[in-house]
């Protein structure tokens, strides 16, 4: 049964690759690819867990493949196996096999067809290695793969404006989650000093004995697996997103955020309960968390216009419903109650549409004004108070940008200073006199070993950030981000010596991303001498092939789990020692933003309404 575990994963990810070479106009072939993929899968899982509860349903723990190994550094695949992954895994398969169906027609001679059914495979593939994980390394894998697959399917129409602009707005609050399951894993290995396993956190000897007497690390690790599963679960305060991610097809919709990924939060939870359920202030803020959201976010349903958003925010309801019954350790309850809201939101998501259509029909020829209702003025002013929060969302959206983002955007552009010529020769020189202390063994190495490390890793923010907000060149843009990891890993190796052939394997795919994306943007640039980042240009019309390649390279930039940068982000992340707590914050904060200024810039350059008037104007909003 062990070796079988792993068909599950391979599974999606041959229909994936199939379909990804199949041409656009073989909608039965993709669409067949699709449906019989979760079709066997589906079987084939039943099966399994049949003969799985028959033998005595064993907790399954495998370790699959060794990534990289060290004395000090070991990155493997593990996969596990038991009753929530059992459950997750059944009802994620049983749902795209019926949206695999009712998308062949729904989709039926739409210009993405092939772009949709290759997306929900790729997310297939991610939601399965995320349920079927057996340590953090591979359930991190699956959880950048369902971000990037949030973004493409959000901004699937994207020649209009809100789909891709909204796509950015989830894919940032995705990467603040992404960063601080990277904190987990940098916390992990410098508490167990090994790749821990699920199997082995529920070991409550072992964690209390690597604990003791790091409670502070205890209490970290924690509230960042809260906001992890807060951002991917649009918990408070993170919820403004998720009617936002709506734009996308209404199958992709019921998927994503009314079925599958928006439950990954929980479980999340579920899967490192052992870890943080013996502490009752973890399980009272989860708990406060949950009943709060469930309370704010039922306001906001009630008083929507849009049917997508009503049913986002009922969803959303009982997600923060099941948090606090995770919080309470009521799991199998917790489980079934997953189960019942993604069906059921899965069904009010596909048929929407028509229910819409009925109830704008009856409403015209069945028309009948409610009458006035009388309150007392007390109880009237509290209703009409909750009405107008709800209406405004409390707000959400706009506390998030004025006290997450706008900070960031306002201190990037503050260094415009940095596109000087004089400003480049002295970065380079401040580079060269880093490199010369790395290699150097001089005293002044022993001097400022402190301070220097802080210094580098400012500048690499500081050029981060500067991509993050420039409105200007996009090829200038794209220069900062590589020049800010730079500077970002020289301030690790000067803060901990990094062997060369571990900065070899983080450079590898950034290297060859960088030249090739800067020879794609040099041909873009040469259709209209036009790609300043002020607004979105659409070229994806004009030249699908490089959009497809500069997106290969964006991927390759961030550290996408096909590349070696993945396995190096881990590596930097493992040199940092953990009482330096600045070094920590601002390389997390560093990473948070790479990612959004990568993914901004391949937005601005490629998605959105094109600017000649040649092709057709979208609308603004579907």
């Amino acid at each position: 049964m062990s070796i079988l575990l792993q068909l599950f994963i391979w599974l999606p990810a041959v229909a994936f690759l199939l379909c990804l070479f199949m041409p656009k106009i073989k909608e039965r072939i993709i669409s067949g690819i699709a449906i019989g993929t979760t079709g066997i899968q589906l079987i084939g899982l039943i099966v399994f867990i049949v003969f799985w509860i028959i033998n005595g349903a064993a907790v399954l723990d495998i370790k699959h493949v060794v990534l990289y190994q060290s004395n000090e550094f070991d990155f493997f695949i593990d996969f596990y196996f038991d009753y929530i992954t059992a459950v997750y895994a059944f009802v994620g398969v049983f749902i795209l096999f019926l949206v695999s169906i009712f998308s062949k027609t729904y989709l039926h001679r739409d210009g993405g067809y092939k772009r949709y059914f290759s997306t929900i495979l790729f997310f297939f593939l991610g939601y399965n290695i995320v349920v079927f994980s057996g340590n953090f390394e591979t359930l991190f894998i699956g959880w950048e793969v369902l971000g990037f697959c949030s973004f493409l399917l959000i901004s699937f129409y994207r020649d209009r404006y809100l789909p891709v602009k909204n796509s950015l707005k989830v894919i940032s609050i995705y990467r603040l989650g992404d960063v601080c399951l990277m904190l987990v894993m940098w916390i992990c290995h410098h508490l167990f000093h090994d790749n821990i396993t699920f199997f082995q956190m529920i070991n409550t000897d072992l964690i209390a004995i690597n604990f003791s007497g790091n409670e502070h690390l205890f209490l970290l690790m924690s509230v960042m697996i809260l906001i992890a599963t807060s951002a991917k679960s649009a918990l408070l305060p993170f919820s403004s997103w998720l009617p936002r991610a709506m734009e996308g097809p209404t199958t992709s919709s019921a998927i994503f955020y009314g079925s599958l990924s928006i439950h990954l939060g929980a479980f999340l939870l579920m899967r490192t309960y052992p870890f943080w359920g013996n502490s009752f202030t973890i399980k009272a803020i989860i708990f406060v968390v949950g009943i709060t959201t469930s309370i704010v976010v039922t306001t906001i349903a009630r008083v929507q216009s849009s049917v997508k958003t009503q049913i986002a925010y009922s969803s959303l309801t009982q997600i923060g419903l099941i948090f606090a019954e995770i919080a309470l350790g009521l799991n199998t309850i917790a489980l079934i109650h997953f189960a019942g809201n993604a069906f059921l939101r899965t069904y009010q998501l596909l048929v929407s549409p028509s229910v819409l259509s009925y109830r704008i029909h009856d409403m015209f020829k069945y028309f009948k004004p409610l009458g006035i209702k009388k309150e007392a003025g007390y109880f009237r002013h509290i209703n009409n108070s909750l009405y107008v929060l709800g209406i405004k969302e409390w707000n959400l959206d706009r506390l998030m940008y004025r006290f997450l983002w706008n900070p960031f955007k306002w201190l990037g552009s503050k260094f415009i200073v940095i596109n000087n010529k004089i400003a480049v020769v002295f970065l380079l020189l401040v580079f060269l006199l880093g490199m010369t202390t790395f290699f150097s063994e001089s005293e002044l190495h022993h001097y400022v070993d402190a301070a220097l490390p802080v210094v580098f890793s400012i500048i690499g923010l500081v050029l981060i950030l500067k991509s993050f907000a420039d409105r200007g060149n996009a090829i200038s843009a794209w220069l900062f981000v590589i020049a800010g990891q730079v500077f970002i890993t020289l301030s690790i190796a000067l803060h901990e010596p990094i062997p060369i052939h571990q900065i070899v394997i983080y450079f590898s795919a950034i290297l060859v991303a960088c030249i090739i994306g800067f020879i794609c943007l040099k041909a873009i640039k040469k259709i209209d001498n036009d790609i300043k980042l002020d607004k979105f240009h659409g070229y994806s019309y004009e030249a699908p092939v490089v959009d497809f390649i500069f997106m290969v390279c964006c991927l390759a930039l961030i550290g996408f789990p096909f590349t070696p940068t993945f396995l190096g982000i881990d590596l930097l992340f493992s040199h940092i020692h953990e009482s330096h707590w600045l070094l920590v914050a601002i390389t997390s904060i560093s990473f948070i933003f790479i990612e959004i200024a990568i993914l901004r810039l391949y937005a601005r350059i490629f998605l959105g309404q094109h600017k000649k008037n040649t092709h057709a104007i979208a609308y603004k909003s579907s």
